[in-house]
């Protein structure tokens, strides 16, 4: 029974004070989360950005070094192209347009092959196989660039073998390998530099995202707020009278 003064609060007003709870906790921890993520995607870029400012790497620097301390590192590179491998992954866009990621692999040494993301070139909407010329040097060459983990996967709807068409969805580092008896490292060099041999190299900057990650915490941190407010107004400003 309440007491004198206060008024009686029936299961509506405590069924509210629950839910409010619990929208109050959920949207709170929510936004939590996404600034701790935020905060973990910015160290990823601090350390990338950290990386990109160390001094270029030598062919020689490269043997038997860790991958995941060679990613993100400037490199500059000696060997020669290996063209009759060269491979044009399909879907790829820059500029927003469609075509293909150009990859050659980069003969360093009798002993060690790295596969060079060389830029990228239109499709031909008149014949999706054709392919527009793209120039690969014979002789020793020099190509600057820095290290980066294998192309991004997109979903691939043709499960059947590639076979011998240089066109492909994916590249598996690992298959190919394996199916070209090649040396290669678990890793690629993207070909930096201005646009040459028929190929543009403006490649998207390589981010964290962090800023998704700040726009969904004000989102769930808005929806905090939103509840606090709406719980407020019906439960004490405008709170029904009783029958």
């Amino acid at each position: 029974m309440a007491g004198p003064g206060f008024p009686r609060r029936g299961w509506r007003f405590w069924t509210i004070n629950v839910a409010a709870l619990l929208g109050l906790a959920v949207t709170a921890s929510l936004g939590r989360w996404q600034l701790q993520r935020a905060a973990q995607k910015e160290a990823i870029e601090a350390e990338i950005v950290g990386r990109a400012a160390l001094p270029v790497l030598a062919d020689s620097a490269l043997a038997g070094a860790d991958a995941d301390t060679l990613i993100h590192r400037r490199v500059a590179l000696h060997g020669r192209w290996l063209a009759q491998r060269t491979v044009y992954l399909d879907n790829r866009q820059m500029f927003g347009r469609p075509g293909f990621f150009v990859l050659t692999p980069l003969e360093l040494s009798p002993g060690a092959v790295v596969m060079v993301q060389r830029g990228w070139i239109p499709r031909d909407f008149q014949d999706r196989a054709h392919l527009l010329p793209v120039a690969t040097p014979e002789g020793p060459v020099e190509v600057a660039g820095r290290v980066a983990p294998p192309p991004a996967r997109l979903y691939d709807f043709a499960a059947a073998p590639q076979g011998d068409s240089p066109i492909r969805q994916n590249l598996d580092l690992s298959a190919f390998r394996r199916d070209t008896g090649l040396p290669l490292v678990p890793w690629t060099v993207v070909q930096t530099g201005a646009a040459s041999e028929g190929l543009q190299r403006d490649w998207t900057p390589v981010t964290s995202g962090v800023e998704r990650h700040y726009g969904y915490a004000f989102q769930w941190f808005g929806l905090c707020a939103l509840i606090v407010v709406l719980y407020a107004w019906f439960q004490f400003i405008r709170r029904p009278r009783a029958a």
